[in-house]
Parts: C-alpha cells; structure tokens; sequence
C-alpha cells in the first residue's frame, strides 16, 4: 500500500491544476461543486482525506473523462485509505502516525536525530522511562501502551522484507546527555547495536563533539528526508520542532537539506566505529549504574 499521506499531496496538487486549468478560485470551484471553501482549500493542502463521492462529483462537474478520470479517481482511493497506525486513533499521538504513515511506504529513510533517540529504534525500556518523565509534565496527550505497542510496530514495520533502508546520524551528546536513568540508556544503546547488526540497511552513524563540519553549519533541529519507489512521489524531508513536524516539499528545501545531511554523514564516524562507541558508552553506563547500587 502506497503512504495514504503522500498520496494525498499529490492529489492536492492534482485538485489545484484542475481548479487553476478552469480558471476558476478557490471560493468559485467551492460554489460549483457546492462545498465551503474551507473543505476545498483543506484538499488543496492535504489535510483531510478526500471524500471518494464528493471527488466523483467534482470530477463530473468538471467534465474529466477518460483515462484521465480513471487516474485521478485510482488516486482518490489510494488518498483516501487507512494504514495499521490508524486503529490506534489519537492514542499514539498525531506526530507518530505521520512518520508511521511516511515510513510505510518509503524506499529510503535518513535522518539527524540532533537531541533524541530515535522513536522508531527506542527499546522498551527506554520508552518506559520517557513515559514516566512525561508524566512529570502533567496530563499525557497519548495513552502509554498504546503509544508504547505503537512504535514496537514501527520498528517491526521497518524491519520486514521490502521495509526502507534506514540511515541515522546520531549527534553525540545524545548519548551524555541522559534524559532517563543511567540503566536505561543502556539498555538503550545495547537494543540499538543489536537491530544494527542484525540489520545492514539499518545504520547508525555518530557524529562526536569534536568532529569539524565541512562548510561550518548545523541544522537549527532534527530533520528525516524521504524517498518513494514511484517516480511520481516526490521526496519530502520533515522538520522536527518543539511542538510540530513541518513537512516540505519544496524541491530546494529538499535539495538543500539533503546536503546538509550529506555534509553531516561524511563527518560522522562510520557504521563499524559507531557501534563500537555505543558499545563503550554502554559498557561505562552499566559500571556506573553497578557502583550506585
């Protein structure tokens, strides 16, 4: 199954040139397939999934016909269906299911995890101690199993026969600078050397304090970059921030991030020496947590 996500941009971008082929504005197309202009500018920026009758209409009015009609409507389905990270509802958090629904279907994932574990490569025990922190907070947003079940299903969906390769670079002081208790970072870098050696499309590549980058610039936050196996998904790159994930799509923003990221990959350490630096980190970590018990 194509990203319902992805598919969805592209049927934005499809119901645009449509509406700007007829010359027509957003409050004109909205009059003549009698809906609100809100309904129609939320296609427009793939916000919501497309209703397939509401879309027949459209079309209909429209006057598409023939294998162009077929196209559009094929897309209307693909835009419009719901992967396994929906049954969770809200319960694993909005933020999640759009890198669940991205990761699906991805050829190629690549990432700068800047100031935290990776979601998709966390071990249970780690995810345990992030809930317990959040609860600190005040009232969660997510339901801890759910949210828990749910990212144990991310990695076994990117783990399975045909799942993206997935490359991290992984910024140094997330490993110093520990969020949760000394035992679970541990086990942390321990399950996270493991998938890596099981896996050779999964890497992770650390990129230490000291490391000179070419070109002198660091990305402000943690970003992913996208690629799709069907030419006409274009690549995406997301951008992390405190309270939401901005999707591009822009080819120079894409272009642009991806050389970051390049830039950064050639200065991180390489996969063999990266493991064995988690694997020290764990090791002290353990000794710590021995000698305060």
């Amino acid at each position: 199954m194509p990203s319902p996500y992805v598919r969805r941009r592209r049927l934005a971008a499809e119901i645009r040139k449509l509406r700007e082929s007829h010359d027509l504005t957003t409050d004109g197309l909205a009059k003549l397939v009698f809906h609100s202009r809100t309904k129609i500018t939320r296609l427009e920026n793939a916000q919501v999934r497309p209703n397939l009758n509401d879309f027949l209409d459209m079309l209909d009015i429209l006057g598409v016909t023939g294998s162009e009609y077929d196209r559009l409507v094929k897309l209307a389905r693909e835009a419009g269906q719901k992967g396994w990270w929906d049954r969770y509802g809200m319960s694993m958090g909005p933020r999640q299911k759009l890198y669940a629904d991205l990761e699906y279907s991805a050829d190629t994932v690549r990432a700068y995890n800047q100031t935290a574990m990776p979601a998709v490569l966390q071990a249970p025990e780690f995810i345990s101690a992030l809930v317990d922190l959040d609860k600190c907070q005040g009232k969660l947003d997510y339901v801890p199993e759910r949210m828990a079940e749910a990212r144990t299903r991310r990695q076994h969906e990117l783990l399975r026969p045909g799942g993206p390769s997935y490359e991290i670079v992984l910024d140094e002081c997330i490993v110093h600078r520990l969020a949760v208790p000394p035992p679970a970072m541990s086990s942390q870098l321990r399950h996270m050397i493991r998938v890596v050696s099981a896996e050779e499309r999964v890497s992770v590549r650390v990129l230490l304090h000291d490391t000179r980058i070419p070109g002198g610039f660091l990305p402000k936050s943690s970003f992913y970059l996208y690629t799709f196996p069907e030419p006409g998904d274009s690549p995406l790159a997301v951008v992390d921030t405190v309270t939401a994930d901005l999707v591009l799509t822009k080819r120079r923003e894409v272009v642009q991030h991806t050389r970051v990221y390049d830039r950064l990959r050639d200065a991180a350490l390489s996969r063999q020496a990266s493991i064995a630096f988690l694997e020290r980190v764990a090791n002290r970590l353990t000794d710590q947590a021995g000698s305060r018990t």
